[in-house]
């Protein structure tokens, strides 16, 4: 790492009080933390921390499973597989003693493995081709994230797993994941379930009175809405499942309780920016009142620089002093320093022993040509031959003193945007630590590019610990 970027990872910490900073390590290598839930909006590196903890935590001996929601390639491309799907995948090339596996969720067939899991063979094939099931298991709201919950829960239950790290779904709120099994329950304790199922409960003629009197007054509307055959897949489908929606409700509790487990550990995940951590603070608001067990926020992609005691203000100043000297009064600053427009063409003599008093060009006075005149070099000679290949390739040096106060300009510019983005992002920063003072933080700079392999990953879980040692 070079002395900037360590320069802009301390700057990045050094507001933060050590009572304050998330211990990384600490969680990773206890092994009462069994389940890291990384929770927060999207498009805040939350895939790629929950990534890069399973490695950290793989690599210092523990059995990890990532488990990622996310449907993008890019996990399984920085783990060096080439797919995820439903099944813990081994990666490859992790160092040390432990072992680390990932796996994307695959909804539908974790639907399909719960019914065939809580049916018997028969029913189970009559449930996996009705048509209501089909389009109920590949899209109905919440599914994925009961479909989330469903899956962590048989995980924990095999009980195969020293640590597993959940990245959860990429939804307009990322706590939907929380909600999905009240959802799915309101939904099947519904008063059209419980009259649809109705008759599949009575059975036999009963069961024909109640669907012809009940069914009558409301099948013509329904019919219209739904559809015909569609409201008589539903009838099919509940029929079936009517014996498997309670495990539905029960497995649902036991994973929330899981949740709330002291095994459980919930990381937010947010940008150092107003949006993210307005999301952010949400998230913790609602860890609190749902009794989960959160540990602390990884705050992300983090400015920092180099030179940060020169203020955006004096590099402001500076840049308009370089494009326009006359803005400011220069006094002494610029004359006679070389490349300055202020010092070539001047008609004022350069003052005794200044760098520009023996400046090819100058020619205010006798004394100067006099001067000019005695060191001279005689026609002929190497030194003049090379001083008339300077003059006629050469930029005068004048036009070159401005190309370089430009681009000096631009880069104070530069430097300008880069100390007010600070600016804001602390700003930011400070306005949640004043909201939540008790949540722990991490920050990790913000880098050059994406990650795209182990070695990437490697060095975020590295940057996620405090005391980590230096990163090459």
């Amino acid at each position: 790492m070079s002395a900037d970027e360590t320069m802009t990872q301390d700057t990045a910490r050094a507001h933060l009080s050590p009572a304050r900073v998330l211990d990384v390590d600490a969680l990773l290598d206890d092994p009462g933390t069994r389940i890291v839930v990384c929770c927060g909006s999207g498009g805040v590196g939350k895939t790629t921390t929950a990534a890069a903890l399973g490695l950290r935590a793989a690599e210092r001996g523990r059995k990890v499973v990532v488990l990622t929601i996310d449907p993008a390639k890019r996990l399984a491309q920085s783990m060096g597989i080439d797919s995820l799907d439903n099944v813990p995948r081994r990666v490859k090339g992790t160092d040390g003693d432990g072992e680390l596996h990932a796996m994307m969720l695959d909804m539908k067939r974790t639907f399909d493995e719960v019914v065939e899991a809580h049916a018997d063979a028969e029913r189970a094939a009559a449930i996996l081709a009705n048509p209501f099931y089909q389009s109920l298991s590949a899209g109905f709201a919440g599914t994925q994230e009961y479909m989330a919950m469903e899956k962590l829960g048989q995980l924990r239950a095999k009980d195969e797993w020293d640590l597993i790290v959940v990245d959860t779904p990429p939804s307009r709120s990322a706590l939907d994941f929380l909600d999905a099994p009240k959802r799915l329950g309101s939904f099947l304790d519904g008063r059209l379930i419980r009259l649809l199922t109705a008759p599949a409960k009575l059975g036999g003629r009963a069961g024909m009175a109640f669907l012809n009197v009940g069914m009558s007054m409301m099948t013509g509307t329904l019919g219209k809405l739904l559809g015909g055959q569609l409201l008589k897949d539903v009838q099919t489908f509940v029929a079936a499942m009517d014996t498997t929606f309670g495990g539905f409700r029960t497995r649902a509790d036991a994973t929330y309780k899981l949740l709330q487990a002291p095994g459980t550990a919930f990381v937010v995940v947010a940008a150092p920016e107003r949006d993210a951590l307005r999301e952010a603070a949400y998230f913790v608001e609602r860890l609190a009142a749902e009794n989960m067990p959160l540990v602390g926020l990884v705050l992300n992609r983090v400015h920092g620089s180099g030179a940060g005691r020169l203020s955006a203000e004096r590099a402001l100043t500076a840049a308009e002093n370089l494009e326009d000297p006359r803005i400011v009064d220069q006094g002494g600053g610029k004359a006679g320093v070389r490349n300055s427009p202020d010092a070539y063409g001047s008609s004022q003599p350069a003052a005794p022993g200044s760098p520009s008093g023996s400046a090819p060009g100058a020619s205010s006075g006798s004394a100067a040509g006099d001067t000019a005149e005695a060191t001279a070099p005689e026609e002929g000679s190497p030194a003049a031959t090379e001083r008339s290949v300077d003059s006629h390739t050469v930029d005068p040096p004048s036009a070159h003193g401005r190309s370089v106060d430009q681009l000096t300009a631009g880069l104070l510019r530069l430097h300008a945007e880069r100390m007010q983005l600070i600016s804001r992002e602390q700003r930011t920063r400070d306005r949640f630590a004043a909201r939540h003072p008790e949540v722990a933080v991490v920050e990790v700079p913000a880098l050059p590019g994406d990650v795209h392999d182990l070695t990437g990953l490697r060095d975020i879980g590295a940057r996620l610990a405090p005391g980590r040692p230096e990163v090459p």
